[in-house]
């Protein structure tokens, strides 16, 4: 997985500066939130009772992933974007500012040999006009070109403000997810059980654009990471991996 930060530290200070004007910022709150204190996996971010490392399994894709992630997102140890980079190497993960795009992004989106999609529902009229079914992915494979989702990485309502406060993805198509899939995330209550986290939204394109080899390796790496945490908020030890455990682990033997 590529990461990419806008936000720099200045060594004499030891303070962040805001990408947008220059100037210092403050440093930022101790991680107070439940499950600060817990003793975590250096290598997966989970806590140690239940580590993720173990089946970290790898897959390839015709199709890549993009992730604009909002800043708050980074400090989560409850995201699920990251899962994504861990399945397939040629993730790209940017910083959301607003107001200074990362210059990376900007280039890969000019870069021919790639066919960005926005994925984001299709329920308001202002942006009709841009909105695209899943075949225009088969489109663009037969065309010579790299289809690549760019998932917006955050809340709902993140994902919103990203997507409208970004000129830069105005003139892409967007492509909104059509599944009947309930969310599986036990870590974080969705809005509704339709709204799928970022693994999962991340996985169904995969399998609906036909890199199902690939989807399946993140759904169970996803339904992995899933189970663990979980068990890990309850201080219970898993001791029997579970069907998706084992599919991982015979993948990677």
């Amino acid at each position: 997985m590529q990461y990419h930060e806008t936000l720099h530290t200045d060594p004499a200070t030891g303070l962040s500066t805001d990408p947008a004007t220059g100037h210092p910022r403050p440093p930022r709150r101790e991680f107070k939130a439940r499950g600060s204190f817990v003793s975590r996996c250096d290598g997966c971010n989970l806590p140690q009772l239940n580590c993720l490392c173990p089946y970290q399994a790898s897959a390839e894709s015709e199709a890549r992933v993009w992730l604009l992630t909002h800043p708050l997102e980074h400090l989560k140890p409850t995201n699920t974007g990251r899962l994504v980079g861990d399945v397939l190497a040629e993730t790209e993960v940017f910083t959301w500012y607003r107001t200074v795009p990362d210059q990376r992004l900007l280039a890969l989106l000019d870069d021919s040999r790639f066919e960005p999609f926005v994925i984001f529902p299709d329920d308001q009229p202002d942006y009709a006009d841009r909105v695209v079914g899943i075949e225009a992915v088969s489109q663009a494979k037969h065309a010579g070109r790299i289809p690549v989702f760019i998932l917006l990485d955050g809340t709902w309502r993140q994902a919103r403000r990203i997507f409208r406060k970004s000129p830069y993805l105005d003139g892409l198509p967007v492509l909104p997810l059509a599944t009947d899939r309930q969310t599986r995330y036990q870590l974080r209550k969705p809005a509704s059980a339709s709204h799928l986290c970022t693994a999962e939204v991340a996985a169904e394109l995969l399998r609906q654009s036909g890199d199902s080899d690939a989807a399946q390796v993140l759904d169970d790496y996803f339904d992995a990471f899933n189970v663990s945490y979980a068990a890990s908020r309850r201080f219970e030890k898993l001791e029997t991996p579970t069907a998706a455990m084992r599919r991982l682990l015979d993948r990677l033997t």
